[in-house]
C-alpha cells in the first residue's frame, strides 16, 4: 500500500492580487525596516518618548549644577529645586511609558513577522514548505520571530540610546572644552569594544539560533512517533538523539555570555577609569577657578552619560539578535511562491444551459515529475471527462499520489501541462482555482475551534445547514450529534477514530466541491458498507463534478466510471474496472484472490501485499469479471471510456446490488 498522504493547509487566498506570486527578495535588515513601518506610528511615537527621556536627562545635570552653585551662593533656588523634581519625575514617567510601549510594539512586530512569513509558507506549496523540516519551522515562526520583532523597538531605543552620550560629551565640552578633551582620549577604545562585541555577537547568535532549530526539529519528530517508539522501547535511545546537540547549543549560549559579559565588563572598568580621569582634570580646573562647584557636578554626570556604553550594549545585543532571527526567516521568504494567473474558468452548464457538455474535464498532457533525481511520473498522458467518476491504481510507489496532487496544482510538473476545461491550471486565478478544485486526503488535518468550525473551513464557509448536509453526505452526521456538544465540540477534546476523521475530512470536501475533486485514498479507514454510502452520496447529493479517486481497494475502483492504471510513472491503460480486470497483471496491483479462493496471480514484483479479501474488499462486479474468460483489453485511447450516463451500470455495480 502506498505511503500515506498528509494534507497541506491550502494557500491562503490573496484579496483582489497575488502578491505573492513572485516575491522579491528581501534581507534581514529590509524585513525588518519593513516590521518598523508596519507599526510607524507606534515606532515614532516611541521614538519621540525616548528621545524625549534623553533631552530630561542631559538638562539635569546642568540644572543640578546651577541649582548648587545657588544653593552654596547662600540662596534659596526654589524655581530650580521645583524644576529638578518635575525633571526626576519627568524622566521616571518617560523610561516606563517607553517600556510599556516598547512590549506593545515588540508583540506587534512578532505577530506582523509571523503572519507574513506564514502566509508566506501557505503560498509556496506543500514541495517548497518541504525544505524546512516541522520543527525547524516552529523555531522559526516561535523564537526567531519573537527575536525579529522586538528588534524594531530596539532600533528606535538605541537610536535615543546613541544620541545620550553624543549629547553628554557635547555637553560636556560645553562646560569646559578640557574635560571634554580628556574624555575624547579613551573614545577609541569605546569605539573598539563596541565593534568587537557587535562582531562576536553576531556570529554566535546565529550559530545559537541554528542550533535550537536542529533540536526543534528531531523533538518534533520523536513526538510525532511517539507511540513507535514507546512501542520499539526505544525512548532512552530516542532522548539521547533529542538531546544530543544541547551541548553544542550549550557551548554557543556560552558564548553569547561570554561575549556580552566581556563587553560589559570592559564598559565598566573603562568607563570609572574616563570617569575618574575627567573628575580628575575637573578638580585641578576648579582649583584655576575655571569651573564652579555645579560645574564639576554637572560634568561628572555628562561624563557617566557619554560612557554609558552599558545601554547601548544592550539596545545594539538585541539588535544583532533581532538580525541573526531575521536571517532565519527571510530563508523562508526566499522561497518562491506558486505563480497564479488571472484567467478564470468557463461557465457551467447551470448558467448557460445551453452549453450540453459536463463541466470538469480534466486533461494531462506529457506531465512529468522528479523526486530526489528519481523519475515518479514520466510522459503521463490523460483525459477525463467531465462529469466522470475516475480511480487511478497502481502499486506502491508508482506515483497517484503525485499524479493526485498534480491534477489539482498541489504540485507543478516539470514538464507538461495540466488543464481543467481547457484552461491551463498555471493560468487560473488562485481563488478561481481553490473554489473549483478540492481534495479529500487518507490523514485530513481538522482546522477551526469546532468540528462544525472544521467541516465548514475553507475559503468562503458555507452556510450550517450546508455543513450538516456535507456531514450526512460522508457518513459524519450520526457520530458528531453524538459528541457531547454535538458540531460545537471543541475539535482538540473530540474523540476521533481514524475512519470519523476521514469522514469529516470528505465532508469537508463536499461542502466545498466545485468542478473537480480528489480523494487521495480518502475512504481507505472505511468499512465497505459506510464506503458504498459515501459513493452514492457523492454521485447523487454532492454538487455534480468530476471525481478523482486514488484507490487502493478492488471496490473502489469498481464503483467508477473508469479506472487509470499507472505503472512505473506512465499511463498502462484507461478502460472500466471489469474490462482491466481481466489482465493478471492488472488483478496483481490489488493481489485480489480468485472466486474459489486460489492463490493470487503473481505476475508483477514479488514484494506484492496479499489482499484483503471478503466482502469489505470484493463485490460481484469483480467476481463476475474474474469469472470471465474474456482476454484483456488494450485501450488505444486514454481518455475516459464514455460520459457517467454511459458508463453508470459499472460504475454502481459495487452499491446496487
Amino acid at each position: 500500500m502506498a505511503a500515506p498522504t498528509r494534507e497541506t493547509v491550502p494557500s491562503r487566498l490573496s484579496r483582489g492580487r497575488d502578491a505573492q506570486d513572485r516575491p522579491r527578495a528581501v534581507g534581514p535588515v529590509r524585513l525588518l525596516w519593513q516590521a518598523a513601518a508596519a507599526s510607524r506610528t507606534g515606532t515614532g511615537v516611541l521614538l519621540t518618548l525616548e528621545l524625549a527621556e534623553s533631552a530630561v536627562a542631559l538638562t539635569l545635570p546642568a540644572v543640578l549644577g546651577h541649582t548648587l552653585d545657588r544653593l552654596l551662593a547662600g540662596e534659596r533656588p526654589v524655581t530650580l529645586l521645583a524644576l529638578c523634581g518635575v525633571l526626576i519625575a519627568a524622566e521616571m514617567l518617560l523610561a516606563a511609558a517607553g517600556a510599556l510601549l516598547t512590549g506593545v510594539l515588540g508583540a506587534r512586530g512578532t505577530a506582523w513577522l509571523r503572519s507574513r512569513t506564514f502566509t508566506h509558507l501557505l503560498a509556496v506549496g506543500p514541495r517548497g514548505a518541504a525544505r524546512f523540516t516541522p520543527g525547524d519551522l516552529v523555531t522559526r515562526l516561535g523564537a526567531n520571530a519573537t527575536d525579529a520583532g522586538t528588534a524594531p523597538a530596539a532600533g528606535a531605543a538605541a537610536v535615543a540610546t546613541l544620541v545620550t552620550p553624543v549629547g553628554g560629551l557635547i555637553a560636556l565640552a560645553v562646560v569646559d572644552l578640557w574635560l571634554a578633551a580628556v574624555f575624547l582620549a579613551g573614545v577609541p577604545l569605546l569605539v573598539l569594544l563596541l565593534r568587537a562585541f557587535a562582531r562576536s555577537s553576531s556570529e554566535s547568535v546565529g550559530r545559537y539560533q541554528e542550533t535550537q532549530g536542529r533540536i526543534a526539529a528531531t523533538l518534533v519528530e520523536t513526538l510525532g512517533g511517539a507511540a513507535t517508539v514507546a512501542a520499539a522501547g526505544t525512548v532512552g535511545r530516542e532522548q539521547a538523539r533529542v538531546l544530543r546537540p544541547l551541548a553544542e547549543l550549550g557551548a554557543h549560549g556560552r558564548r553569547m555570555w561570554h561575549v556580552y559579559g566581556r563587553a560589559m565588563v570592559g564598559s565598566g572598568i573603562l568607563a570609572p577609569l574616563l570617569t575618574t580621569a575627567v573628575l580628575a582634570t575637573g578638580g585641578l580646573r576648579l582649583a584655576a577657578d575655571a569651573v564652579s562647584v555645579g560645574d564639576l557636578l554637572a560634568a561628572a554626570r555628562y561624563c557617566a552619560l557619554a560612557a554609558g556604553i552599558g545601554a547601548f550594549a544592550g539596545r545594539l545585543d538585541a539588535l544583532v539578535r533581532g538580525r541573526a532571527a531575521a536571517t532565519r526567516l527571510t530563508d523562508v521568504l526566499a522561497v518562491p511562491g506558486v505563480p497564479h494567473g488571472r484567467r478564470r474558468l468557463p461557465p457551467t452548464p447551470g448558467e448557460r444551459p445551453e452549453q450540453g457538455r459536463a463541466p470538469g474535464r480534466l486533461e494531462l498532457r506529457d506531465v512529468a515529475l522528479t523526486r530526489d533525481g528519481r523519475t515518479i511520473l514520466d510522459g503521463v498522458d490523460l483525459v477525463v471527462p467531465g462529469g466522470t467518476t475516475m480511480a487511478v491504481v497502481g502499486r506502491s510507489g508508482s506515483g497517484k499520489s503525485l499524479l493526485a496532487a498534480v491534477a489539482g496544482r498541489l504540485e507543478d510538473p516539470e514538464r507538461g501541462e495540466v488543464l481543467l476545461d481547457g484552461v491551463p491550471l498555471r493560468d487560473l486565478g488562485a481563488e478561481e482555482l481553490r473554489a473549483e478544485v478540492g481534495y479529500a486526503f487518507e490523514r485530513p488535518a481538522l482546522f477551526g475551534t469546532t468540528v462544525g468550525d472544521a467541516v465548514g473551513f475553507g475559503p468562503h464557509p458555507p452556510p450550517r445547514d450546508e455543513v450538516r448536509a456535507a456531514a450526512r453526505a460522508a457518513g459524519a452526521d450520526g457520530f458528531v450529534r453524538r459528541l457531547p456538544d454535538g458540531y460545537d465540540t471543541a475539535v482538540a477534546t473530540a474523540p476521533l477514530s481514524g475512519g470519523e476523521l476521514q469522514r469529516l475530512g470528505l465532508a469537508r470536501a463536499f461542502a466545498h466541491a466545485g468542478r473537480l475533486l480528489v480523494l487521495d485514498d480518502a475512504t481507505s479507514s472505511l468499512d465497505s458498507v459506510t464506503e458504498m454510502q459515501v459513493g452514492r452520496a457523492l454521485a447523487h447529493e454532492v454538487r455534480p463534478g468530476t471525481r478523482l479517486l486514488v484507490a487502493h481497494r478492488v471496490s473502489s475502483a469498481a464503483r467508477a466510471d473508469a479506472v487509470a492504471w499507472l505503472d512505473a510513472g506512465s499511463i498502462r491503460a484507461v478502460g472500466r474496472h471489469a474490462d482491466l480486470w481481466h489482465d493478471p497483471v492488472y488483478r496483481a496491483v490489488f493481489a485480489a484472490d480468485g472466486p474459489s479462493g486460489a492463490a493470487p496471480v503473481d505476475n508483477g514484483p514479488a514484494d506484492t501485499a496479499p489482499p484483503k479479501t471478503g466482502p469489505a474488499e470484493t463485490g460481484p462486479a469483480e467476481t463476475r469479471a474474474a469469472e470471465t474468460g474474456a482476454e484483456p483489453s488494450a485501450p488505444a485511447s486514454r481518455e475516459a471510456p464514455g460520459t457517467p450516463a454511459e458508463s453508470g451500470p459499472a460504475g454502481q455495480s459495487g452499491e446496487t446490488r
